[in-house]
């Protein structure tokens, strides 16, 4: 698979692109010259085929992390076994936990979703290249969410456990950027923190309603990319529908 695992710190990533599609497609464009219109369309086509998957194996990867151990003959793996929770209504409800922001107000998920009409929940570390390259831009829709009774809430993958330097290394980026929205962390054996073990892409966003539960399907990669901003804005809507 082209993402690449980036809760290490020293973990290298694709520069250009976190999602392996995106990667491919952004090739293709680069080369091509090289390619009659028919190849060219038949490559571009595939290369979006591998980001749709890849997207829907990200999200298999953070709901049942056990499928990577190839369970055993009997043994099954349990739907919440990293905090994701299945409610009645088919809907997936963001893992809990009792966090505290970057200048240790504490932070309760309970609180934090059922305050806000939607929050834009943006995963990201502080050496990813493509996360800290959109906090503008996730900042300028923190105001226009605000209009709307809405958020937008930065969790740095660093900062987990709460580790003083990396909250440290974190502000100074956020600061630079001019980030004013909440950015938080929590310990990372709480059902977030082992939902956040499953995560493979970076940045990676989910939408949340004012129940708890997430929206549609998260977004692998910048928001600042044209269709990646237009689903957002969809599951923003579909977010603020909720009663």
């Amino acid at each position: 698979m082209g993402s690449v695992k980036a809760s290490n710190k020293e973990t290298p990533m694709i520069e250009d692109g976190t999602n392996y599609g995106d990667f491919l497609l952004k090739t293709i464009e680069s080369a091509k010259d090289q390619f009659t219109d028919e190849e060219y369309k038949k490559l571009v086509a595939g290369a979006e085929q591998i980001k749709e998957i890849e997207g829907k194996l990200t999200i298999l990867e953070q709901k049942y992390p056990e499928c990577a151990k190839a369970p055993g003959n009997g043994d099954s793996v349990p739907a919440d076994s990293n905090g994701v929770v299945l409610n009645s209504s088919d809907a997936t409800s963001f893992p809990s936990f009792d966090g505290k922001d970057l200048d240790g107000n504490d932070v309760k998920s309970s609180e934090l979703f059922a305050n806000s009409n939607v929050t834009v929940v943006n995963y990201w570390f502080s050496t990813c290249k493509p996360c800290v390259g959109e906090l503008s831009e996730l900042e300028a829709l923190n105001k226009k969410l605000a209009e709307k009774g809405g958020q937008v809430v930065g969790i740095n993958t660093f900062t987990l456990d709460g580790d003083k330097t990396a909250i440290s290394e974190a502000k100074d980026i956020l600061s630079k950027k001019g980030v004013t929205y909440k950015n938080i962390w929590f310990d990372s054996n709480s059902d977030a923190g082992k939902f956040t073990s499953g995560i493979f892409s970076y940045p990676t966003t989910y939408v949340v309603d004012k129940n708890g539960n997430i929206v549609g399907e998260p977004i692998v990669g910048a928001i600042t990319e044209k269709n990646q901003a237009k689903t957002l804005e969809k599951l923003i809507d579909q977010a603020l529908q909720v009663k």
